[in-house]
């Protein structure tokens, strides 16, 4: 599989990573009109970067992406702009959320970021794939107990 390498007259680059963070709280707040809410201004901030957004998946409780960073950006300025700016967006265009989590801060302190190298497609894939996974485990989970405790 050939990949995408991008060059400068004396550099060349592939930096992509996939980056897992979640709303404070492990909320399930990223659904409906949030969903759609949050993914255009994920967007919207990484195009103002130059961010190119390979993959993307909004799940209930967290965010998956797979992003294409130029080298003259660190990872952690770029979750550091993307958080904090998509927070104060969100909390205009949704003001009753500030009720939930106060200080205008939606999304959790940490975050989670691999590097891609050559399985782009493997975790393109993962990420696609990711919320039918789920869907299907939490099926798979729900099981009724009997009280082992109880008379029969």
């Amino acid at each position: 599989m050939a990949q995408k390498a991008y060059s400068l007259s004396h550099t060349k680059w592939m930096r992509e990573y996939h980056i897992v963070f979640t709303p404070k709280y492990r909320r399930k707040v990223v659904c409906n009109q949030i969903r759609e809410d949050v993914g255009d201004i994920l967007r919207r901030l990484c195009e103002y970067k130059g961010i190119k957004i390979v993959e993307g998946h909004l799940m209930p409780d967290h965010v998956h992406m797979l992003v294409e960073i130029p080298p003259k950006y660190s990872v952690s300025s770029v979750m550091g702009y993307l958080k904090g700016k998509s927070s104060l967006m969100i909390f205009d265009r949704h003001a009753n959320l500030k009720y939930k989590f106060g200080n205008r801060r939606f999304w959790a302190e940490g975050y989670y970021v691999s590097t891609v190298g050559l399985n782009e497609a493997t975790i393109a894939k993962y990420i696609r794939e990711q919320e039918a996974a789920d869907i299907a485990l939490d099926k798979l989970s729900v099981k009724e107990y009997e009280d082992p405790f109880k008379r029969k």
